[in-house]
């Protein structure tokens, strides 16, 4: 019995963990071969070996912030797989936590590469081969900040979230009509490794704890909890196979009926 990514190569922007692992996981479950990334080699290597899926797996050292770096990992994935077929932007964050006055030029610059750039960077670099054989896939993962703001502290990220919500509808009206599709996730607050980090440096510049930080997300959802990085997998496995042909230019919400629209 044939799987819905049969034959396909996927390439995941920082997969070693969290939500862009759970996606791998799912991607090679469906019979994709999938390239992860990351910053560190070790990390990488740990997750080839938990992840077991022999010659199916292929991990790039590849940073975010750097351009060359994004660009390589492209490249590196095109001569190891001979292809990108499905390209899943899933890195983005920022540090340097502030109110809007207060916020550095260094902190946002670096929400703004982390974010945005990153995926236009790696999404500049695939489409040339999408074009060429009529079929790709391109998914970002945003944020339920990405339509709406509702903390203070982070005017970097939903600032970034919102553009790389942009950023996927020009993708989608430019080459929905060559058979490449473009959407983005956004999901509510999902408590991984690095929201544990992250979390915990914009509730402190916002002056409330951690756990009131994570309360009053899953306070705001119709489900009242928090969200997993299983479904944010689901529906990024749904948007990378046929059967998602149909959409494109969506921001589509996996935010436990948080955000309005």
């Amino acid at each position: 019995m044939s799987k819905k990514l049969d034959g396909k190569v996927a390439v995941i922007t920082g997969s070693t963990r969290s939500i862009g692992r759970a996606i791998a996981e799912d991607f090679l479950a469906e019979g994709a071969s999938v390239v992860l990334s990351g910053r560190s080699r070790e990390k990488g290597a740990l997750a080839l070996k938990e992840l077991d899926a022999g010659d199916r797996a292929h991990f790039v050292v590849s940073d975010a912030l750097e351009q060359d770096q994004v660009e390589n990992l492209v490249d590196e994935s095109v001569k190891h797989f001979g292809a990108v077929d499905i390209l899943v932007n899933n890195t983005g964050g920022c540090d340097g936590f502030a109110l809007i006055h207060e916020l550095s030029d260094t902190a946002w610059n670096r929400a703004i590469d982390w974010t945005l750039n990153s995926a236009f960077w790696a999404t500049r670099r695939a489409l040339p081969g999408m074009l060429e054989r009529g079929w790709g896939r391109v998914i970002c993962i945003s944020s339920v900040e990405g339509k709406r703001a509702s903390q203070p502290a982070i005017g970097h990220y939903i600032t970034s979230k919102h553009a790389l919500n942009g950023f996927v509808k020009a993708v989608a009206v430019e080459y929905g009509a060559q058979g490449v599709t473009a959407n983005a996730i956004c999901p509510g607050a999902v408590e991984t490794d690095s929201m544990a980090v992250a979390g915990r440096q914009a509730a402190e510049a916002a002056g409330i704890s951690y756990e009131q930080f994570l309360a009053q997300y899953a306070g705001q959802a119709m489900t009242g909890k928090l969200n997993t990085v299983d479904e944010v997998a689901a529906v990024a496995t749904l948007l990378a196979s046929d059967a998602g042909a149909g959409m494109t230019g969506g921001l589509i919400n996996v935010d436990g009926g948080t955000s309005p629209w």
